[in-house]
């Protein structure tokens, strides 16, 4: 007979639903499944087949399990299934792009030395197993099956969270098995469920026929052959739990109860009474049968765990090679356990009560005695308790009595989750070693030192700031590196918001160092101070951060403190910027310097990006940004390449680049919303807002505020560039000077208080250009400004040198006018939407003083707006050329073609173009190439198009454009 069964009874629909799921997946629509029950119920056994099957189909396999001998060892079931993976179907980091080196947290070879982790979260890791899987599946599907997930770890657990969201447009099944027990995992998948996430598969029991076919199987026989009465036996010995009925058949058998008479099988006469209708009664029975070597090494395999490595074990019990292997494999043992089915060189118990029924012959000091001897064996067969073997010897000394060795241990293991970035991997591991340390250890003090640190990269601030007590008790701590922590909690919470608290932590930490304290203590202090200084408010605060940022650096980079020094002249980069252009590209150089010098590639990316916006503001030159992108490419900073995105979209649409502009940011916003990145994604709606604003879309600009809003963004604070450079730019292309100048004084106002760190919001450029136009400004305001260095931006000279025109031109020297043009179109240059507006603006006073060339600017402008959609300013170029007396292009080419329906309605040519095009069911792609546009122009004439039309989506609207084809036919 067999110990087993080999087929798989009772799940039919289960088995058809996995099948789907896997066709689906193929087919590029994913999903997600978990299959929940008791132990024993035959989770394990649903997911092997399902794998098969997507093996067979020639799926990408992933496949891993969470541990019960590690519960806490961050991401394990995630990096078995990867490594299971890449042992058959290699796959190069490069491929993934930044998310390449970000899988060196789960697969250390593909990290890199230059890889940080830039603070990245969970999420950001989770997104990059997502990308694996999209890349694994191309084509052909993908199948992660992760089991025993009732034992996945906190970090496991947020990814696992992160991909039952985002399967359905991956090429994914993912299926998890989980006990229906009280775990973490099981109030995850139910509430998945509940919002139609996933899919939950409650095993239950088999029925009573289902259960001859299991006998059978084991028995080798027809399953009509099972006597009945075995049938009821079973029953009542297993509820319908198929492996208690593998082990009841496998009892009944040893015991002698159900008998083999030369095929047939029947229940003996006495043991029809004498076989207990449990597992546990056979099981000790089947343990005491053992000889005695055997029950020695299963004894130390069993309190070693559910699962054991056979290394370990033959250490532990000095058995032989020979010796080891005959003992597994003899009877009595082979009916507790068997080989591990994924894990080479380890073996299993067959069930839990397997395990329980020899750890049930165990009294504590021999089970003490085990785990002692367990643990010399870990450290000596694994030398530095490498990976998982840290917390494995941890369990095992408190186990065998010794609470401080095991606190050091759950000390180092929780420090290690940390530098994974396992925060609540590691604030449990260190919970659980301050529990074993004696009250007043430098152990216990170090364990809580890096607690600290562990809450604050979780995020619990609370808890953090209210472990401080326990701080003040640990004497082995001295004010220094109590300051030290102190410091840390200031700046968590201000990251979290929480200024008062980061002030308060402030405050204790000068006030451990005293006033005498050196001056590489208190530098850490002041940069974190000089931050929470720019989120008060009132008078002074700017100058107060700068004060204490140059401080800061100048002690960091004597010490040297590279960290802080990188931080400080960051930081200065950004509260110069406005003020001195020059300056803050100085700050950044030697922030960038600092960090090349002490290898921290990740300030390097953020210092690049920084200097890539100054060339950009100062040249227009985007090459460095673009660098800095590539780089954060290359070393995984995800956050940070989603930054020089952001910034390399807000300058293309400064530069008129607007298809550019808005697939960039539309790539970003993709990425950041779905990664919770907030600060990003509120800087791309911003820029998704100045993007409409420089196409004269109100519509769209008000609905990137309102997302913005949505998001979290503070519209008041950001005022400046809402103001400056969105809504004003939308009033000047709407033709509305009085608006766009009342956009330009709010600005004005905002930044009067002198505490903004803003750039480009035109108090230094376009308000003077206005003013002067409409007579508000003199000469004398123009020079004021001019002198300022912020005015040195390229962006903002432009309309200095063309303000400066008008007033040349208005007091009667063309000469000087038209050399001011000529400079100021130089200046202009990278910026096409903004230098030909600036021309039709000056075109006005240039007709009605007499200088310059209005005639030839005018048409250069209308030609430039009328290819944009831009049909105001086309509209005032084209009166003004009539009022010059000028030949006006015609530009309504195919206009009278457009049904006067849709002429009121505002539909111009080219989306009466795109609208024709509709009737044949072309995609944006198709259309594209046929009016040699790029498919997010043509999507952008869709969506007005529907506006316009007061239609609810693009199959309304061919409908419409067929009927309108149909009536001019």
């Amino acid at each position: 007979m067999r110990h087993r069964s080999t087929g798989l009874f009772g799940r039919d629909r289960e088995l058809r639903m996995l099948d789907a799921g896997l066709a689906s997946a193929r087919s590029g629509r994913g999903g997600a499944v978990f299959l929940v029950g008791e132990s024993g119920i035959g989770k394990s056994r649903l997911a092997a087949a399902t794998t098969e099957s997507g093996y067979t189909a020639g799926m990408a396999l992933l496949r891993g399990r969470a541990s019960s001998t590690c519960l806490t060892t961050p991401f394990r079931p995630l990096t078995e299934a990867i490594l299971s993976l890449l042992r058959t179907d290699p796959v190069e980091p490069a491929d993934l792009g930044p998310y390449g080196p970000i899988l060196g947290r789960l697969v250390p070879e593909w990290g890199t030395p230059e890889t940080g982790r830039d603070g990245e979260s969970l999420v950001v890791l989770a997104e990059a197993v997502l990308r694996l899987i999209g890349l694994v599946g191309r084509g052909r599907g993908c199948l992660l099956a992760l089991d025993d997930l009732h034992e996945a770890d906190p970090e496991t657990l947020a990814v696992l969270e992160y991909l039952i969201d985002n399967a359905e447009q991956q090429p994914l099944l993912l299926l998890g098995s989980v006990r229906d027990e009280d775990c973490p995992a099981m109030p995850l998948v139910r509430a998945a469920a509940r919002r139609g996430a996933c899919e939950l598969v409650e095993l239950d029991r088999l029925p009573r026929p289902a259960l001859s076919a299991v006998a059978g199987d084991c028995l080798g026989i027809d399953p009509a052959a099972v006597p009945a009465p075995v049938v009821e036996l079973l029953w009542a010995g297993s509820f319908g739990n198929p492996l208690m009925v593998e082990e009841l058949v496998t009892a009944l058998v040893s015991d002698g109860a159900l008998v083999d008479d030369g095929g047939t099988w029947r229940l003996a006469g006495e043991g029809r009474t004498a076989v207990s209708t449990g597992l546990a009664r056979p099981l000790a029975r089947r343990v005491a049968q053992l000889g005695a070597r055997t029950r020695e090494l299963l004894a130390v395999a069993a309190v070693f765990g559910q699962r054991f490595p056979l290394t370990v074990v033959q250490r532990a019990t000095g058995l032989g090679d020979r010796d080891l292997l005959t003992l597994l494999q003899d009877d009595g043992a082979a009916q507790l356990v068997a080989p591990d089915e994924q894990t080479a060189d380890w073996y299993a118990f067959h069930h839990d009560l397997s395990r329980e029924s020899v750890l049930a012959t165990l009294d504590r000091d021999e089970h003490a005695r085990c785990a002692g001897a367990l643990a010399d064996a870990v450290e000596a067969v694994h030398a530095g308790l490498p990976g998982e073997w840290c917390e494995i010897a941890a369990r095992l000394r408190l186990e065998a009595g010794d609470r401080t060795a095991a606190g050091a241990l759950f000390t180092e293991v929780g420090r290690r989750a940390l530098q994974l970035g396992a925060a609540s991997s590691a604030v449990a591991l260190l919970d659980r070693a301050l529990e074993h340390l004696p009250g007043e250890s430098a152990e216990r003090a170090g364990a809580l030192e890096s607690l600290l640190h562990a809450l604050v990269e979780a995020g619990l601030v609370e808890r953090a700031l209210a472990s401080v007590d326990e701080l003040e008790r640990v004497s082995d701590l001295g004010p220094t590196r109590r300051a030290e922590l102190h410091t840390r909690l200031a700046w968590a919470a201000a990251v979290a918001g929480r200024t008062e608290d980061g002030l308060s932590q402030v405050e204790v930490a000068r006030a451990l160092l005293g006033r005498d304290a050196p001056a590489a203590d208190v530098a850490p202090i002041d940069v974190v101070a000089a931050h929470l200084a720019l989120d008060q408010a009132g008078p002074g605060r700017l100058d107060e951060a700068e004060a204490l940022a140059r401080k800061a650096a100048e002690v960091a980079e004597a010490v040297p403190l590279p960290v802080v020094a990188c931080q400080a002249w960051q930081l200065l980069g950004a509260i110069t910027r406005h003020r001195d252009p020059q300056e803050a590209t100085a700050c950044l150089e030697r922030a960038r310097s600092m960090s090349l010098r002490h290898s921290l590639p990740i300030w390097e990316i953020h210092a690049l990006i920084r200097l890539g916006n100054d060339d950009a503001l100062r040249a227009g030159e985007l090459g460095r940004l673009r660098r800095a992108r590539d780089q954060a490419t290359r070393v995984g900073a995800v956050t940070a390449r989603y930054q020089a995105e952001a910034s390399i979209a807000l300058h293309a649409t400064l530069r008129g680049e607007h298809e550019e502009a808005a697939e960039l940011t539309d790539a970003v916003l993709s990425a950041t919303t779905r990664l919770k990145l907030l600060e990003t994604t509120q800087y791309a709606l911003l820029n998704r807002a100045v993007l409409a604003g420089h196409r004269g879309n109100r519509r769209d600009l008000d609905t990137a505020l309102d997302d913005f809003a949505r998001w979290g963004g503070d519209l008041d604070l950001h005022a400046p560039r809402v103001h400056g450079l969105a809504s004003a730019f939308c009033s000047l292309l709407e033709e509305d000077v009085p608006r766009a100048l009342a956009d330009l004084e709010v600005v004005a106002r905002r930044e009067a208080s002198g505490t903004g760190v803003y750039f480009l919001s035109g108090r230094y450029g376009l308000r003077v250009l206005l003013r002067v136009l409409t007579g508000d400004a003199d000469r004398g305001e123009l020079a004021a400004v001019a002198v300022n260095p912020a005015s040195a931006l390229r962006w903002d000279r432009q309309f200095l040198l063309f303000a400066e025109a008008v007033l040349h031109g208005r007091a009667g020297d063309p000469t000087a006018a038209a050399t001011a043009v000529e400079a100021a179109l130089r200046e202009g240059e990278p910026y096409a939407m903004s230098r030909h507006l600036a021309l039709r603006l000056i075109s006005e006073p240039a007709l009605t003083d007499s200088w310059g060339d209005p005639v030839t600017w005018l048409r250069m402008a209308e030609d430039h707006f009328h290819r944009a959609d831009v049909p105001a300013v086309a509209g005032a170029c084209r009166a003004l050329l009539r009022k010059a007396g000028a030949r006006v292009q015609q530009r309504r080419t195919g206009a009278d073609g457009i049904p006067a329906e849709l002429r009121s309605a505002g539909v111009t040519v080219r989306e009466y173009e795109v609208l024709t095009l509709l009737v044949g069911r072309l995609g944006n792609r198709e259309i594209a190439d046929r009016l040699h546009l790029s498919p997010r122009t043509v999507e952008r004439h869709v969506g007005n198009l529907m506006t316009k039309m007061g239609l609810p989506n693009r199959i309304a609207l061919g409908e419409y454009a067929a009927d309108l084809s149909d009536g001019a036919a």
